[in-house]
């Protein structure tokens, strides 16, 4: 490894030499030592923060930022990898001061992931920092999480060949990071002997519980009837991080995710009372799982279920969570979404952080996360207005491609509201977001009493069917259309996003949108969250409208803000 302090500053025009390296080593062979440079950096806060202003890797990064900074197509207020693609986030944490956010990246010298890395005091300004986990002896950094203890912070990795690796940080800008195995897996692939193990290593998941650290491993096995493949998570206990002791299958009781799904990049963490272990199924995408953490058996018990994304992960689809505990009960939680069209050198993007929130024993709630609001200015306000039926009403004072909208409707009787953003004066191309009432899930039949209706006599325990009862709480619809989002030939656009969301009917709905160039999120009364990412062709696709299906409703407030762009 370089020392920093010595690195003379002609590097600044070398960094994509490989003049560093024997030119006879291998980097895609044993023992897989990366092409990117690699530098050792102070202990201290004062120290690293000077270092970094004139890191050789950062000032790589701050070109390449604004090299591609007129690309019509890449958010900017959004994460996005500053060079070359990225992947799953990973190991998002809260150290000293700042959130910690790693990203698997590819460098453009040497394209295997390494673990990328970002810092921000608000989980909106990100700043980045140089690459934190290198390769070797691992072909690969794939995915894991961290662990954050009073004097370090705890890495757990898959590590592409060789199996799960176990890395530690204890500076202030978790710079400096070293594994705790220098040639071989903390949870190797194979078993001393040899043979295959009873277990799949993969995405490990890392906690602590009574001195003693636990750890997942993400997997799928051939468990059902003729073979099928059932989701599975693998249970490890180690004192010293280096030795582990494999226990058995973790979750239990999970009656919800589907044959076939896995459960890769898990994250364990507590929610409110009880435990989520959020999860990115490759064949059907994000989800969790909440339950209940059996301390004595060491095992989750699974309660209840939910979705991420609404449809494959891809094309421009949410992909793989990151998730950390926020200290006061709930849990931060980030994505990366996949592309739905070729952009050149970058592709995938991080969504905007979400604060998950458990309400009772089985109600997730998400809002965003971090200081969103401090991006806003040029506010736009539009009245209270009647939405009359069956007419598309354009708002010609809101207009953009990277905005927030916030709007409030009570949809009354109609069936159907649909909002409209980034939309073409003549509706060439827009993306439809269109909110279903009472469209959804039924109750289903209660077979306690059979099919018939019958009167409760007194002291009776169960009340009869009731279909008034049955249609309050059927949940609704929210919808994200993208096929008429662009008129390019190379955009695969989605199927609708279509997400249930539970909106009683004395409730108005709350809309949160975020536009940002290729991607929309919806937020709906805090409850649901709906995302996708859009190309328009247009360079006039920016504007606004919304439509009361079937029957009027009322637009009670709607604000809209353009956006600052997070890098400037």
């Amino acid at each position: 490894m370089i020392s920093r302090k010595l690195m003379p500053v002609y590097i600044l025009v070398m960094t994509l030499s490989l003049c560093y390296f024997n030119s006879e080593a291998q980097a895609d062979e044993p023992p897989y030592i990366s092409k990117v440079p690699k530098y050792t950096y102070a202990t201290t806060l004062e120290e690293q923060e000077k270092q970094i202003k004139t890191d050789p890797l950062v000032a790589r990064f701050t070109e390449s930022r604004k090299r591609q900074s007129n690309d019509p197509y890449r958010p900017i207020y959004h994460f996005v990898s500053p060079e070359s693609t990225l992947n799953d986030p990973n190991g998002l944490c809260y150290w000293q001061g700042n959130w910690h956010m790693f990203y698997q990246g590819y460098p453009p010298e040497d394209r295997r992931q390494h673990w990328g890395h970002a810092i921000s005091k608000d989980l909106i300004h990100w700043k980045d920092l140089p690459y934190a986990i290198y390769p070797s002896p691992e072909r690969a950094v794939f995915s894991g999480t961290t662990l954050v203890e009073d004097n370090r912070v705890i890495a757990m990795y898959h590590g592409t060949q060789v199996g799960n690796m176990v890395a530690t940080s204890s500076d202030p800008l978790l710079l400096n990071w070293e594994k705790t195995t220098k040639d071989k897996a903390a949870i190797p692939l194979l078993s001393p002997s040899g043979f295959p193990t009873p277990y799949t290593i993969f995405d490990p998941s890392i906690w602590k519980k009574d001195d003693v650290y636990y750890a997942l491993s993400a997997g799928r096995a051939p468990q059902g009837t003729e073979g099928k493949k059932f989701p599975t998570t693998y249970l490890f206990k180690s004192k010293d991080l280096a030795n582990w002791q494999y226990l058995h299958e973790f979750v239990e009781e999970d009656r919800f995710t589907l044959i076939g799904d896995d459960y890769a990049c898990p994250y364990f963490w507590p929610i409110g009372d009880r435990y989520i272990l959020p999860f990115f199924s490759h064949m059907s995408g994000g989800q969790y799982l909440i339950g209940d953490y059996d301390t004595k058996r060491d095992k989750f018990v699974v309660a209840n279920h939910g979705k991420f994304n609404f449809g494959p992960a891809s094309p421009s689809g949410v992909h793989a969570p990151s998730a950390t505990p926020d200290g006061k009960g709930g849990v931060i939680i980030i994505f990366n979404m996949n592309p739905g069209k070729p952009t050149g050198e970058w592709n995938q993007i991080m969504t905007l952080p979400r604060k998950l929130i458990l309400v009772g024993r089985d109600d997730l709630r998400q809002e965003p996360a971090g200081d969103i609001e401090s991006l806003r200015y040029n506010k736009v306000e539009v009245k209270a207005t009647r939405l009359p039926a069956n007419k598309e009403v354009v708002l010609k004072t809101v207009k953009g491609n990277s905005m927030e909208l916030n709007l409030e409707v009570d949809v009354q009787d109609a069936p159907a509201l649909e909002l409209n953003v980034l939309r073409s004066p003549g509706r060439e191309e827009y993306t439809k977001i269109v909110f279903y009432k009472g469209r959804g899930f039924g109750p289903g039949r209660d077979y306690r009493f059979g099919e018939v209706e019958r009167v409760v006599r007194p002291g009776e325990k169960f009340p009869a069917p009731n279909p008034a009862t049955q249609q309050q709480v059927r949940t609704s619809l929210i919808s994200l259309e993208t096929a008429y989002a662009s008129l390019h030939p190379d955009v695969r656009p989605r199927a609708p996003e279509t997400a249930p969301v539970f909106v009683d009917n004395d409730e108005t709905l709350k809309l949160r949108v975020f536009v940002d160039k290729s991607v929309v999120e919806v937020f709906v009364n805090g409850k649901q969250v709906i995302a996708a990412r859009v190309y328009p062709s247009r360079k006039d696709s920016m504007g606004v409208s919304l439509r009361s299906q079937g029957k009027d409703s009322e637009l009670k407030l709607l604000e809209a803000w353009q956006m600052k762009n997070i890098y400037e």
